[in-house]
């Protein structure tokens, strides 16, 4: 064998042993991108377990709020507008999506008017949205009463009608699976003093859960309210049920299940911490873009790419969080 061929066949040996790493980039790409898709990989595994751990939840409960009730309000004191509202939030977002992929587009051409530009509005968008979900958390709670541990949306379990002020049958009519909301409103000061009385001696003895289960009042006393006030201030009222071996039960209307008001505004929280995570990188990188930082190194603004990566998940993981909280 030629000297040459020996020597070029001890380099490629050298070379394939050779442990420092190179210049050669895996997957042909930086190790900066690399690494932000192996932190999206893994935060996509934390989102996909609370979703599944929603839907186990949602599926293998009696009864769910439907989410044409929950989510029905509009700004203005608009009512009965079904997921109108969370429709225009992500709008806004799929809007800001597309106007990341533009600021990167203008990356790779090296014009940095065009990143700032593309890139501001991507801020705004993504400001739009945290402030349509901060509406939408303070209506649920300030107005709809809902919290991590009580949820005052429920459907019902069986077929019945509502009892009116004689303790009868008052024409009201139900069926399994309608939706109904528990108003909270301060009626006590209306009550009379024996009904005052048997509503404290009810609420002796069944502190903690009693409010979120489903209770026969037949050993009740007869001349408890058919409409009260329960211990928080909710509005509560007396019901018959009309289904087949249970007809006749007079039972309360209770709460919804209460693991839906803790899975929604941890979910939902949790998505809404990385958007705004994301509007502070997304204005920190837009800073340094407008003073020349990434133009002086020519590599095609790079960081806004990764930061495009970034945003896109947080728009993808948005869909997926909108079917399973909006429309299943």
């Amino acid at each position: 064998m030629p000297a040459e061929d020996i020597l070029v066949e001890e380099e490629q040996v050298e070379k394939f042993n050779d442990w420092s790493g190179g210049d050669d980039k895996p997957f042909r790409v930086s190790y900066g991108k690399l690494m932000m898709w192996y932190f999206l990989l893994s935060d996509a595994f934390t989102f996909a377990g609370f979703l599944i751990a929603y839907g186990t939840l949602r599926f293998s409960s009696a009864s769910w709020p439907v989410p044409d009730v929950v989510f029905s309000t509009f700004p203005g004191g608009l009512h009965d507008l079904p997921l109108i509202f969370v429709t225009v939030m992500s709008f806004i977002l799929i809007v800001s999506s597309a106007t990341m992929v533009r600021a990167v587009q203008e990356g790779h051409r090296e014009n940095k008017r065009g990143v700032v530009f593309w890139m501001l509005l991507t801020v705004i968008g993504g400001a739009g949205f945290l402030g349509c979900q901060a509406w939408e958390w303070n209506n649920l709670i300030n107005k709809e009463n809902m919290t991590v541990s009580r949820n005052p949306f429920g459907s019902h379990v069986a077929n019945g009608v509502y009892l009116d002020e004689n303790g009868q049958p008052g024409g009201e009519t139900f069926e399994a699976g309608d939706t109904y909301l528990l108003h909270r409103a301060d009626l006590r000061s209306e009550m009379t003093e024996m009904e005052l009385m048997a509503l404290e001696s009810h609420g002796e003895g069944h502190e903690g859960d009693h409010a979120e289960e489903h209770l026969v009042l037949d050993a009740f006393p007869a001349d408890f309210p058919d409409k009260y006030v329960d211990e928080d201030g909710f509005i509560m009222r007396k019901f018959q049920v009309t289904d087949g071996a249970q007809a006749g039960t007079t039972a309360r209307q209770e709460y919804g299940p209460k693991a839906f008001g803790a899975l929604f505004f941890g979910i939902t929280g949790f998505h809404g911490f990385h958007v705004f995570s994301g509007v502070v990188f997304l204005l920190i990188i837009l800073i340094n873009a407008g003073s020349g930082v990434y133009e002086r190194r020519e590599n095609g603004y790079e960081m806004v790419e990764k930061i495009g990566l970034y945003w896109h998940f947080v728009d993808l993981v948005w869909v997926f969080v909108f079917l399973v909280f909006y429309l299943l």
